[in-house]
């Protein structure tokens, strides 16, 4: 890590930004200062101002007041294209290619270096890009087509043509959300190459542990306005919770001891080639049972194939004591079986459809008389769920598309509470959403098992196992290769299980 005292000028700064869309102020006092060689690290609540800032910065949103400067002179971008041509780029969480092109066409998109009668010089390109990754200390075929590529290595590219541009600044907005270990680790030796070149790197993520690993520096933001700045050196997770959410978290993790009941499922020697393979489980009413382990281990398959989405070869599935039809989605939810998916956004919300339409797209026929769904029933059902849950929505008919990602997250368990489930499955349940918000999540997952609700958590969020499972179930390369109990549970025990390949006996 740099050395986190900044002698030198600022690269970029910010200072008292201001942004209202119509009534709605987004930023009172946006202030960030990026130096050269150091990655600044920038939190915040959803709806704390980040993304308004990363905006500004980009070039897609003008302030209404406030100080930006670049290098010291003052810089009022009107578009994207002038903050790229000025030496500012943005690595978002999914980037966008041009899927049908290479990976050189995609870097030199635009400006492609020009021989004789005007034709592309196409073995410069090349080796450009070659050079470009052999920098960046990644392999990468630069002739390849970009569709089907990783997230990660799109990300990569993404970086090779900031380099290209020779890039002041590359702001990184939640680059890890879908990328494994072994990717954020590239990632973030890429991330501290460039500083060590005299780079600005600003880091925007809700993942602690990267902030410390990666940052040598930490902006804290709270509804749209800045709170404080600090070497990482001298802070600590605690202190960066407490000025976030403008209060003491008295727990991450208000996990209810709960009265464990009989078994609801009960899974038995599930088997699918190249997925998973002899998957012996249950889980009790008021039990949370966890399955972790590395991203890729099978985790996800094996709830979609108990659930009816993807199909499995042998074994059984049932739930109180009925046995599940295979890759029958319909039958599991009429038995009592709930999914809420990892990725919400495409598999889990219709985005362009409101709150109240979503809350109950599981239950609509249910809802139904001769056919037809009134508005005052849909939305009878819909803020029962939106209250309990606290959605934070203006309306009921409110697009789903324009909440913050925790209250999506908060609209697709309404959904599947709607149907009174006897067992829950949530897949990556606080992903991508604030700490404020994850202490409320994990509030109501305890509640619902105080209730009596059996509830099975996929999560690669070490702190999230260990704080809200009863038992956990380790899975490594499609098998169950250890079943912790709570009282047992390490960050240690589950590791060695999640990368070691003994089964649990």
């Amino acid at each position: 890590m740099s050395n986190s005292t900044q002698p030198s000028a600022p690269t970029l700064e910010l200072s008292r930004i201001a942004k209202t869309f119509g009534s709605v102020v987004a930023l009172t006092n946006g202030t960030l200062a990026l130096h050269p060689g150091s990655i600044h690290a920038l939190v915040g609540e959803n709806g704390a101002g980040k993304s308004t800032l990363v905006k500004i910065i980009a070039g897609l949103y003008q302030r209404d007041g406030g100080d930006f400067t670049l290098e010291g002179t003052t810089v009022d971008f009107t578009s994207t294209a002038q903050s790229k041509s000025a030496g500012i780029a943005v690595i978002y969480q999914e980037p966008t290619l041009f899927p049908d092109l290479s990976v050189t066409e995609n870097i030199f998109m635009g400006r492609q270096p020009i021989k004789s009668l005007g034709r592309i010089d196409r073995k410069k390109m090349h080796t450009e890009a070659l050079g470009l990754f052999e920098r960046l200390g990644v392999r990468i075929d630069p002739d390849r087509p970009t569709q089907g590529l990783s997230i990660a290595d799109q990300q990569i590219i993404e970086i090779a043509k900031a380099i290209s541009l020779d890039a002041k600044v590359l702001v990184m907005d939640e680059p890890t959300a879908a990328l494994s270990g072994v990717e954020v680790e590239r990632l973030f030796a890429v991330a501290r190459s460039l500083r060590d070149e005299g780079r600005a790197l600003l880091f925007i993520s809700h993942r602690f542990e990267e902030v410390f690993d990666l940052c040598d520096t930490v902006t804290i933001m709270r509804d749209g306005a800045y709170i404080s700045t600090s070497p990482i050196a001298e802070t600590t997770v605690d202190e960066i919770v407490r000025q976030m959410v403008g209060r003491d978290v008295a727990s991450l993790f208000p996990k209810i001891d709960a009265p464990i009941g009989d078994e609801v499922l009960v899974v038995s020697g599930l088997t699918e080639p190249g997925e998973f393979h002899d998957i012996n489980f249950s889980v009790r009413a008021g039990e949370i049972v966890a399955l972790a382990g590395l991203v890729g281990a099978g985790r996800s398959e094996i709830a979609r194939a108990i659930f009816g989405v993807d199909p499995y070869k042998t074994g059984t599935v049932t739930i109180n004591g009925t046995r599940i039809p295979k890759r029958n989605p319909a039958a599991a939810m009429n038995l009592g079986l709930a999914l809420v998916p990892e990725d919400r956004r495409r598999q889990g919300l219709v985005l362009e459809s409101s709150v109240a339409k979503n809350a109950t797209l599981a239950i609509r026929s249910a809802l139904a008389k001769f056919g037809f769904i009134t508005s005052a029933v849909e939305n009878a059902s819909a803020r029962t769920w939106a209250n309990k849950l606290e959605v934070k929505a203006s309306a009921l008919d409110t697009e789903v598309g324009t909440l913050s990602g925790g209250n999506q997250q908060k609209v697709v368990l309404a959904k599947w509470l709607a149907t009174n489930p006897s067992l829950l499955i949530v897949d990556e349940p606080t992903r991508g959403i604030d700490v404020g918000t994850k202490a409320e999540v994990h509030r109501l997952l305890s509640e619902l098992a105080v209730e009596g609700l059996a509830i099975i958590m996929i999560s690669s969020e070490l702190p999230e196992v260990l704080g809200m499972a009863d038992r956990v179930l380790v899975v490594h390369e499609g098998r169950i290769t250890a079943e912790i109990d709570r009282a047992d549970a390490t960050a240690e025990s589950v590791m060695f299980a999640a990368t070691h390949a003994e089964v649990a006996s």
